[in-house]
C-alpha cells in the first residue's frame, strides 16, 4: 500500500520565490502609478485646467488603471505595454459620458468567459485530463488519510472495536460508560448477555494472547471422544432468556436446568428459575482497590494506590488483536459489516460477513465476524439450529493457521459458552481443555474448566483444576469458592469453611453468588458456629435471599411469604379435607409396603442429616409419575390424581416420609418459593416428634395437615421411642398465575 510523502522542499522554495515576485510587482506599480500622477498633473496645467466634472481620480480615487499624459485610461496589455490611444479617443470617451472604460471592462470579462469555455469544451472533447486517474488517486488519499487518522485515533478506542467511532466518542463525552469488560468485537447489553445473553449475555471474553497455532478440541481425536454437538442439527424453540449453569447434582439436588436439552423451549418469562453458579472471570476486574489494603503507614497506602492506578490503566489499554496481515487489507469492508451487526442489522451484517468469507477463506476476523452474526441471529430468532451454525463457525475460525492468539482465544471462549447454552456439556469440555492446554499460565481459563467439570458431574476433575490454580495462586478467589464447595460437597464441613470464607472476603469476580453464601452459612450451623447468621444477613444484603430465614435461589418475587400458612389461606381446603379424610386408607396401603421391606423407601440422599435414619418413597416428582411407584398404593394415587396443584407441581414432590428414633435434620431450606409443602401425620409417636419453621415449632397429629413454606428455615426432630411416618404433598404457590406454572422450569 502506498503511502504518503512529504513534498519536495524544491516545490516549497519555489512557492516562496513566487510570492516575493507579486509582492515586486505591486511595488512595480506603485512607482509607475506616482510618475502618471505627475505627468497628468502637467499635462492640465498646459491645457489650462480641468473643470469639476473632468478632472481625473488621483490618489486614493485611482483605478486599477493607470492613465497616459492625456488624461485617457488606458491598461497594461498582456505584454506589459501600455495601450496607444489619442487625444480623439480620450474625447469621444468623453463625449460617450465615460462608458469607455466600462465599455473595455465588459469586453475583457466576455473575452474570458468565450475562453474558458472553449478551453473546458476542448480539455473534455480531447480528452486531456484523464479523470480516472484523478478519481483513483483521490480514493488513494482518502483510505490512506483514514487509515492514518484512525492510526492517531486509536489510543481513544473505548469500545474494543479496534477503531474509533461515535460509541468511542460518547465514552469520552461521559454520555456511556466504558465498556472495558465487553467482548472486543460485540457491543450489546447484558450478561449478558450474561452466562448468559442469550447470556450470553451479552460481555468481553477475558481471555487474551492466544497463540496462533490453537486447533478446535475435537481435532485428531479419537471418534468417542470428539465433540459430541459437532454439526448436530438442533431444532428451532423459544429460548431461555440467559443460560446459567446448573448447581453441582450431588449437592443439591433437583437442578432445574438438569433436563433442558434444548434452551429455546419454555422460556421463563418471570424470573431467572437457573441462578448463577459462576459469573465471567474478567481480568480487569481482579484488581483490588488499594484501599481495601491494611498498610503499617501512610506512604505505603501511597505507593500502593499509585501502583495500582498504573496497573490498571496499563490493563485498559491492553486490547485484543484480532487483525492478522490479510484481515488489515480488508478492514474497512470487515468494520462496514460489523458496524451493521451492532447496530442491530444483523441479518445484513450476516449476509456481508458471509460474502468476505466467500472472497476471503483464509481470514480468521471474517470468520470470527461471521460466527457473531449467526449467533446473534439465532438468538434474534430463537434457533438452535442456526445457534449450533454459529458454534461449528467459531471452530473454523480457531482453526486457520493464521489466527492470531487474541482471536483464537475469544473465539474458542465463545465457543464454549454456547455449548453450555445448548445443553452440550461435554463439548464444552473439550474446548476448554484444548484452551488450558495452549494457555497453560491464564488461570481464568483453568477456573473455567473447573466449572465445565461440575456441570457434568465430575466433582473430582474439578477438584483437581482447582487445586492447580490454588498451588499457583493461593489467593485466587474464584478457585477458594469452588474448592470449599466441592469439600462441603464430599461432607468436609469443617475443611470447607476457610476456602469458602477467603473467597467471599477476597471480592473477587465469580464468588458473590449466593450459593456460597447460603453453603458457607450451612456449614458454620453445622460446627455450631452461630456467626452463621452474619453471612446470611451478608447474603440478604447483597440481595440474593429474600431474608434471613428465607433463603431459597429460585424464586419469583412478589409471592406471599409466611413461614406458617392455613388450609383457608391457600385456597386447597378441598386437597386438604381430602387428605384428612382417606389418612387410614392411605396409611393402611403404606404401611403394606413398609412391612414388606420392598426397598421402595430410599434413604435420603441429600446430606440434610447430622444423625439417624431416615427413608422416602417417592411418587411424583417434578410433576411426573415415578415410574411403577403408585402400583403398590393406587388408593392414595387415585385420590392425590383430582388435585393438579399437586401432582402439576413441577417445583416439588409426593412421598411417604418414615424418620426412625434418634434422627436430627439439620436447619436447611427448599429451593424455591414457588411450592408450599403439606405434612399429612399418618404415623406419629406421642412425644418426641417436632419441626421447627423459623422460630416456630410444632407437632404432627396423625389424620392432620400441617402447611408450611419449606423456603424458610425448617429443622426436625425424631426424639421419640418408634418411627415417625407421613406423607409429603409439595402444591403450588397460591399467588402464581396459570402460565406461571406451566412455563416455570422443574425442580
Amino acid at each position: 500500500m502506498e503511502t504518503c510523502r512529504p513534498r519536495d522542499s524544491s516545490s516549497t522554495a519555489s512557492g516562496k520565490e513566487l510570492y516575493m515576485e507579486e509582492e515586486e510587482e505591486e511595488v512595480m506599480y506603485e512607482e509607475e502609478l506616482c510618475d502618471d500622477e505627475e505627468e497628468v498633473a502637467s499635462a492640465v496645467q498646459d491645457i489650462g485646467g480641468l473643470n469639476e466634472a473632468e478632472k481625473p481620480l488621483v490618489g486614493a480615487e485611482v483605478c486599477p488603471y493607470l492613465r497616459d499624459s492625456d488624461g485617457k485610461p488606458t491598461a497594461d496589455s498582456k505584454n506589459g505595454l501600455k495601450s496607444d490611444g489619442g487625444a480623439a479617443a480620450a474625447a469621444g470617451a468623453a463625449a460617450a459620458g465615460g462608458v469607455g472604460p466600462k465599455t473595455t471592462m465588459f469586453t475583457w470579462f466576455v473575452v474570458l468567459a468565450l475562453l474558458g469555455v472553449w478551453s473546458s469544451v476542448a480539455v473534455v472533447y480531447f480528452d486531456v485530463v484523464d479523470y480516472d486517474s484523478v478519481i483513483a488517486r483521490a480514493k488513494e488519499f482518502r483510505v490512506n488519510f483514514s487509515e492514518v487518522l484512525q492510526g492517531k485515533l486509536m489510543a481513544y478506542d473505548r469500545d474494543g472495536d479496534g477503531d474509533f467511532d461515535m460509541e468511542d466518542a460518547k465514552v469520552l463525552l461521559d454520555r456511556a460508560p466504558p465498556a472495558d469488560t465487553q467482548d472486543p468485537d460485540r457491543d450489546r447489553p447484558a450478561d449478558t448477555q450474561d452466562p448468559g445473553r442469550v447470556r450470553p449475555d451479552d460481555t468481553q471474553d477475558p481471555g487474551r494472547d492466544r497463540p496462533a497455532d490453537t486447533q478446535d478440541p475435537d481435532r485428531d481425536r479419537p471418534a468417542d471422544t470428539q465433540d459430541p454437538d459437532r454439526d448436530r442439527p438442533a431444532d428451532t424453540q423459544d429460548p431461555a432468556v440467559r443460560p446459567q449453569p446448573p448447581l453441582v447434582e450431588d449437592f443439591v439436588p433437583d437442578d432445574p436446568r438438569e433436563d433442558s436439552g434444548h434452551p429455546y423451549e419454555d422460556e421463563v418469562e418471570t424470573i431467572d428459575t437457573t441462578g448463577v453458579l459462576v459469573d465471567e472471570v474478567m481480568a480487569e476486574e481482579t484488581m483490588v482497590e488499594s484501599g481495601k489494603y491494611v498498610t503499617s503507614s501512610k506512604v505505603s497506602q501511597e505507593t500502593e494506590s499509585r501502583s495500582d492506578q498504573k496497573v490498571k490503566e496499563k490493563t485498559k489499554k491492553s486490547k485484543p488483536k484480532l487483525l492478522n496481515k490479510l484481515d488489515k487489507t480488508i478492514k474497512v469492508e470487515i468494520d462496514a459489516a460489523e458496524k451493521l451487526r451492532k447496530k442491530g442489522k444483523v441479518e445484513e451484517a450476516l449476509k456481508s460477513f458471509e460474502a468476505l468469507v466467500q472472497r476471503f477463506p483464509q481470514s480468521p476476523r471474517a470468520r470470527y465476524g461471521k460466527a457473531q452474526a449467526e449467533d446473534d441471529v439465532a438468538e434474534k430468532q430463537r434457533s438452535n439450529d442456526l445457534l449450533q451454525r454459529a458454534i461449528n463457525s467459531y471452530r473454523e475460525a480457531s482453526e486457520l493457521p493464521s489466527a492470531t492468539p487474541d482471536l483464537i482465544r475469544v473465539t474458542l471462549k465463545r465457543r464454549a459458552e454456547r455449548q453450555q447454552f445448548l445443553g452440550r456439556n461435554r463439548g464444552a469440555l473439550l474446548t476448554l481443555e484444548r484452551l488450558v492446554e495452549v494457555f497453560p499460565e491464564d488461570l481464568g481459563l483453568k477456573n473455567d474448566l473447573g466449572v465445565a467439570h461440575l456441570l457434568i458431574g465430575d466433582n473430582k476433575g474439578a477438584k483437581r483444576v482447582y487445586e492447580e490454580v490454588l498451588a499457583v495462586a493461593p489467593g485466587d478467589g474464584f478457585a477458594l469458592v469452588h474448592y470449599g464447595f466441592i469439600l462441603k460437597s464430599e461432607n468436609q464441613i469443617a475443611e470447607s469453611i476457610p476456602y469458602l470464607k477467603g473467597g467471599l472476603e477476597s471480592g473477587a469476580p465469580g464468588t458473590d453468588d449466593g450459593r456460597f453464601y447460603f453453603h458457607l452459612g450451612d456449614a458454620l450451623q453445622r460446627v455450631g458456629d452461630d456467626s452463621a447468621y452474619h453471612w446470611y444477613e451478608l447474603g440478604h444484603q447483597r440481595g440474593h435471599f429474600a431474608s434471613v430465614w428465607q433463603r431459597s435461589l429460585y424464586n419469583v418475587d412478589g409471592l406471599q411469604a409466611q413461614p406458617w400458612w392455613t388450609p383457608q389461606e391457600t385456597g386447597y381446603t378441598d386437597l386438604v379435607k381430602a387428605l384428612e379424610r382417606g389418612w387410614k386408607a392411605i396409611r393402611e396401603e403404606v404401611l403394606a409396603v413398609l412391612d414388606l421391606k420392598t426397598g421402595l423407601f430410599m434413604p435420603e440422599e441429600e446430606n440434610l442429616r447430622e444423625r439417624g435414619e431416615w427413608g422416602q418413597y417417592t411418587l411424583w416428582q417434578q410433576g411426573r409419575k415415578a415410574g411403577d411407584a403408585c402400583r403398590s398404593v393406587p388408593k392414595t394415587c387415585s385420590l392425590l390424581e383430582r388435585f393438579p396443584e399437586a401432582t402439576n407441581c413441577k417445583r416439588g414432590q409426593i412421598k411417604f416420609s418414615v424418620m426412625q428414633p434418634g434422627t436430627h435434620v439439620w436447619p436447611h431450606t427448599g429451593p424455591t418459593n414457588c411450592r408450599l409443602r403439606m405434612h399429612l401425620g399418618l404415623v406419629v409417636p406421642e412425644k418426641g416428634c417436632r419441626i421447627r419453621c423459623t422460630n416456630q415449632t410444632r407437632e404432627w397429629e396423625e389424620g392432620k395437615v400441617l402447611i408450611f413454606d419449606d423456603s424458610f428455615e425448617h429443622e426436625v426432630w425424631q426424639e421419640a421411642a418408634s418411627y415417625r411416618l407421613i406423607l409429603i404433598v409439595d402444591v403450588w404457590h397460591p399467588a402464581l398465575s396459570a402460565h406461571q406454572r406451566q412455563t416455570l422450569s422443574p425442580i
